[in-house]
């Protein structure tokens, strides 16, 4: 065992006690994460879950602060399709959790059914005002969205003019990615004036930013053995345009959710917003800009920090990711993008 290793179990150790959890303890790796490092902590008789936070002097964003605060306000709505807070230490970047027993779903089980229970979630969340930090990446005009997906894009741009990437990524993103994108920020600059009849800079007024869990989707939920969904993950979490919500919950690759429920979750979750009449319009201009955007998330893997990420998570994978994750970029470019 490594120096680092036992250091995360003592304090792993410190946090279940600080809980009044009660050993022997064990700390067991769960691969397969993304960003973070996560663990199952056995206590005697008990789980819970662990948490190690990915930082970097590139990545300014406070994943643990995020998302105490927003398992707080869930807390504060009486919100259950969550997991607890057990403790935390934010000096270290570590949180321990309440464990969840579950499994992830499968993708033909993205139905009517788990589209209604994450919308209840996000309608409970949106009950009563929250105060919150800003959602990483969020977007209060129409420039911010546009600006979003450019730096995403540019950022890979300038990745693969200076050889930092792999030939055949690189390839993809000058010859196809960037085009379709400059392609894409014209129309949509072009649209947006007749179709909002606001100005492109203005930006979304306080009282209309809701709660949004970001990142939102099923691949960040577990279906318990009684059936209900309890949704994990939230930090990148924090008030948002809600437009930006539906359009990335709808992009999401792991456990797509069917386009045909487009419109009816729109209507609902424009519940939460009654007095924002561009909403619905908003959402739908945005949507081709977000599933650009989510190509680039996909190819994060070939960026130094994403990379960084995915070591520092251990989730066990390295060339055979970037393999599949170029070839979903390309198939979701040209199906809903190019074509």
């Amino acid at each position: 065992m490594t120096e680092d290793q036992r250091d995360l179990e003592l304090q792993a150790e410190a946090l279940a006690v600080a809980a009044g959890l009660s050993g022997p303890f064990q700390l067991e790796p769960l691969l397969g994460g993304r960003n973070n490092r996560a663990f199952v902590l056995r206590a005697g008789t008990s789980c819970a879950f662990f948490k190690a936070y990915f930082r970097h002097p590139d990545d300014p964003r406070d994943r643990l602060r995020s998302e105490l605060a927003f398992l707080a306000h869930a807390e504060t709505m009486g919100i259950e399709a969550v997991t607890r807070v057990l403790g935390h230490n934010r000096e270290a970047g570590l949180a321990l959790f309440s464990f969840v027993q579950g499994r992830r779903l499968h993708p033909g089980e993205v139905r009517c059914p788990q589209v209604a229970a994450a919308l209840d979630f996000y309608l409970a969340l949106n009950t009563l005002p929250a105060e919150l930090p800003n959602a990483s990446e969020a977007c209060f005009s129409l420039r911010q969205h546009l600006d979003c997906v450019e730096r995403r894009v540019g950022r890979l741009a300038r990745a693969a003019a200076k050889g930092r990437m792999r030939a055949d990524a690189a390839g993809f993103v000058a010859t196809d990615l960037s085009p379709a994108w400059e392609r894409l920020r014209r129309s949509i600059l072009a649209d947006a004036p007749k179709l909002l009849g606001t100005d492109f800079d203005a930006p979304l007024a306080p009282d209309l930013r809701r709660a949004s869990p970001s990142d939102f989707g099923f691949h960040n939920a577990l279906l318990t053995s009684e059936g209900a969904l309890v949704f994990l993950d939230f930090e990148y979490a924090g008030l948002d345009d809600p437009a930006k919500m539906v359009c990335d919950f709808f992009c999401q690759p792991e456990l797509p959710v069917p386009q045909k429920l487009w419109s009816r979750f729109l209507a609902h979750a424009a519940e939460a917003s009654p007095d924002d009449a561009g909403l619905p319009v908003r959402a739908a201009l945005l949507l081709p800009a977000y599933r650009l955007k989510w190509c680039c998330i996909m190819l994060n893997d070939f960026l130094a920090l994403g990379a960084a990420r995915r070591d520092f998570a251990r989730n066990g994978e390295t060339g055979s990711r970037c393999d599949r994750q170029l070839a979903l970029a390309r198939r979701t470019l040209n199906f809903h993008i190019k074509h």
